[in-house]
């Protein structure tokens, strides 16, 4: 099966405490919220310390054009980009020597907050020195769900190809999506939780030795997939594309969705792989929200325990969308598992989308 081998994150350079999002939000929507400092609670619950992004907060508070903010979202997605991915293939961690880019055979280029044409990791091959018969393979659209879809397609590619190494590179910057003029309570909700993360996973086939490069005793290994779309769902969460650019779509009903159409989703796959939800060990969760880790807990009946590190994150970092799963992939690899042990890895996204990975360390 194929394995995930090596994982690392590009964590922007300024950093925004809740308390800054709360008197920023304050600022700009006090006058066409009567009932602002209700709302404003959602920052203070919302269980979030401090996130990342990669502006100053004086640059969010002027109004920039589409252009303008997606030349930004490349600029940036290059630089960050280049930073995870050679942190990832160089990573005493998780591996006893570098491997480098010629040696990769592919990338899967996820994102969903910005736009490039030619794709940012065909920008990123001009500057770092990948084979130019590297396959490219960028992915739009999937939101949060979009790394744990990576993770998918790749080892897919893994599969057909066993001998290969692969990256999955998740870029997402959404501040530089933030309307400053967009008075609705999803921007609001959206300003309360979204940050800005970059984060490489290396998954390597079944055909690569190993043990020429894992630094750790176990590695988790990517048994089966599976990507599911809810009918008619189409306006539960995405973009609102308009002439100023990308305007969030956020239902408030997201938690109780995940709480009716979770557990079946999840059942189904883990009783096709011959695996029963109290087998898994790690829980290894895109944390959406704290709402939405609470529909996770209430929906499996999972122990609060097993969504530790997913809060973890949440706190320190926000929800970096795509890139956050890989953020908590992360750690649970720092931690090791013994060999033998179940994951279970899930997000959610637009579609509305769940996208699971079983996953069994060896």
């Amino acid at each position: 099966m194929p394995t995930i081998l090596s994982v690392a994150e590009a964590v922007p350079e300024f950093v925004i405490k809740q308390e800054q999002a709360i008197d920023f939000a304050r600022e700009l929507f006090s006058e066409r919220f009567k009932d602002i400092e209700r709302l404003l609670k959602a920052f203070q619950n919302g269980q979030i310390e401090k996130r990342h992004i990669v502006k100053d907060i004086a640059w969010y508070r002027e109004d920039h054009s589409f252009a303008e903010k997606n030349n930004t979202y490349i600029e940036c997605a290059v630089t960050l980009g280049i930073q995870a991915i050679k942190r990832c293939l160089k990573n005493e961690t998780f591996l006893t020597k570098e491997i480098h880019c010629e040696e990769i055979d592919a990338i899967f280029y996820i994102s969903t907050t910005g736009m490039a044409t030619p794709s940012v990791e065909a920008r990123i091959m001009n500057l770092l020195p990948f084979r130019e018969n590297t396959k490219r393979i960028p992915i739009w659209g999937l939101g949060c769900a979009g790394g744990a879809a990576g993770l998918s397609r790749a080892s897919e590619f893994c599969k057909a190809y066993p001998d290969s190494k692969v990256l999955v590179l998740s870029v997402e910057l959404c501040s530089l999506t933030f309307q400053r003029n967009d008075f609705s309570k999803s921007n609001l909700i959206g300003t309360s939780l979204f940050a800005d993360g970059v984060a490489c996973a290396l998954i390597c086939g079944n055909e690569v030795n190993l043990e020429d490069f894992c630094a750790k005793k176990t590695a988790p290994a990517i048994l089966n997939t599976q990507s599911t779309l809810m009918p008619d769902s189409l306006d539960v969460m995405g973009w609102d594309i308009r002439d100023q650019g990308l305007f969030v779509v956020f239902s408030r009903d997201i938690p109780s969705i995940i709480e009716e159409w979770l557990k079946p989703n999840v059942s189904k796959f883990l009783n096709d792989n011959g695996i029963q939800l109290p087998e898994i060990d790690h829980f290894i969760a895109h944390p959406g929200g704290k709402k939405v880790i609470e529909a996770y807990i209430k929906s499996l009946g999972i122990p609060v325990t097993m969504t530790d590190i997913s809060r973890d994150i949440l706190r320190q970092f926000g929800n970096m969308s795509s890139a956050t799963i890989l953020y908590v992939l992360r750690r649970y690899m720092e931690i090791g598992a013994e060999a033998g042990a179940y994951g279970l890895c899930t997000a959610l996204g637009p579609g509305f989308s769940s996208e699971l990975l079983l996953l069994k360390w060896g």
